[in-house]
């Protein structure tokens, strides 16, 4: 019974991890065109879109879609974004580090005093800043698709009467 339970705990984990990697690197390809948008001084307003908060709540729907007809769908969601979250954070940390050690001048610089202040901030808060409403979003999306699913079901069954 334990080998039953670990074997589905860590086949979850996995799940969840395959569902964050295509986050993770388009996260990874995201932040330096931001960090590149503000470099050609394009107005904030502009480059506002590209963010990474867009792209949780674009995955989290994505997700929500996905995985809505799984058993574990919420705890998957919640998953990855954990794993997403702070791993899609560090860019914007390194880039606080360039931006303060060649005085650039973009907003990555601004707030922090030294690289641990922005590690920490940029993958703790800024992790928190996309998994709530991240879950919220995604959350709501598996409930919607689940009962969308019923309501096709219980139609489909009046039919068949």
């Amino acid at each position: 019974m334990k080998t039953e339970l670990y074997i589905n705990q860590k086949s979850i984990i996995l799940r969840a991890l395959g569902l964050a990697k295509k986050a993770i690197l388009i996260a990874f390809v995201l932040t330096p065109i931001r960090f590149s948008l503000e470099l050609a001084k394009l107005p904030e307003r502009a480059i506002f879109i590209v963010g990474l908060l867009w792209l949780t709540l674009g995955f989290a729907i994505y997700w929500g879609i996905k995985l809505y007809n799984e058993k574990h769908a919420y705890l998957l969601l919640l998953l990855s974004l954990l794993i997403y979250s702070p791993i899609s954070r560090f860019p914007v940390a390194v880039l606080w580090w360039i931006d303060t050690k060649w005085e650039i001048g973009t907003h990555y610089g601004f707030y922090f005093k030294n690289f641990g202040q922005a590690l920490l901030n940029q993958v703790g808060y800024g992790s928190l800043v996309q998994i709530i409403p991240g879950f919220i979003l995604g959350s709501i999306t598996i409930a919607i698709m689940s009962n969308r699913k019923g309501a096709i079901k219980k139609t489909n069954n009046l039919e068949n009467e």
